[in-house]
């Protein structure tokens, strides 16, 4: 899953940028509040981690903006400021969930996994297909009881199918939700990932649609 980190403290940013590619997202990181703003109206994110206090617009000016513009995807917002009031400004505004500095890291990244579920519409975080199981919070992968290794594109790609299993998904949006923005998003490396998943995991667990896309199939 794409994520947008908009920060404007350097090592802060850096630590969230770590924290959430080893959680297995693409990431992308903005100091500068008129370009989050125009990022997150432009680029297709799964999710946005916002700080409220960023330079030439602040955090609560773009969520109502973005929100007027009815761009919907989820917020996260991040702030010093810990007063309630400030919290239900922020939520007011269309946040999606809100955290206050200093946080640890680890309930960050369990906020953010919970808020891509919600979107999605998965109330379960384990994906179970017959012999296999997906644990999206950990990333961990098995079939008949054995760890299955993936790589990370594999495990970006696999997780994003089964965040919109039921829906087919094509090889342009899935480069666009599992490389961040200076990535070389060539969809054709797509085929290759998913080929690499059926023998891993089983050929009849992604369909293709030929000349359209990918699909895990839904809950019936």
């Amino acid at each position: 899953m794409r994520i947008l980190v908009a920060e404007d403290d350097a090592v802060l940013s850096e630590q969230l940028r770590a924290a959430l590619t080893a959680d297995g997202h693409a990431v992308d990181v903005e100091p500068d509040g008129e370009e989050v703003a125009f990022l997150g109206a432009t680029e297709p994110y799964d999710l946005v981690v916002l700080d409220l206090g960023l330079p030439t617009m602040d955090g609560l000016a773009i969520l109502k903006q973005w929100r007027a513009d009815h761009v919907a995807l989820p917020v996260l917002i991040l702030t010093a400021r810990d007063g309630w009031s400030d919290r239900v400004q922020g939520l007011d505004a269309g946040a999606d969930d809100y955290l206050t500095k200093p946080f640890h890291m680890p309930e960050l990244c369990a906020r953010v996994r919970a808020l891509l579920r919600r979107n999605s519409g998965v109330t379960n975080p384990i994906f179970e297909r017959g012999d296999l199981r997906f644990d999206t919070r950990s990333g961990a992968v098995t079939r008949q009881g054995e760890a299955i290794r993936l790589t990370a594109q594999e495990l970006a790609v696999l997780s994003y199918l089964v965040h919109n299993a039921g829906r087919l998904v094509s090889r342009m949006e899935l480069s666009e939700h599992i490389y961040d923005y200076n990535s070389d998003r060539d969809s054709n490396t797509i085929a290759v990932f998913v080929t690499r998943l059926r023998k891993k995991l089983g050929a009849d667990l992604i369909a293709t649609t030929r000349g359209r896309g990918y699909m895990i199939a839904g809950d019936e």
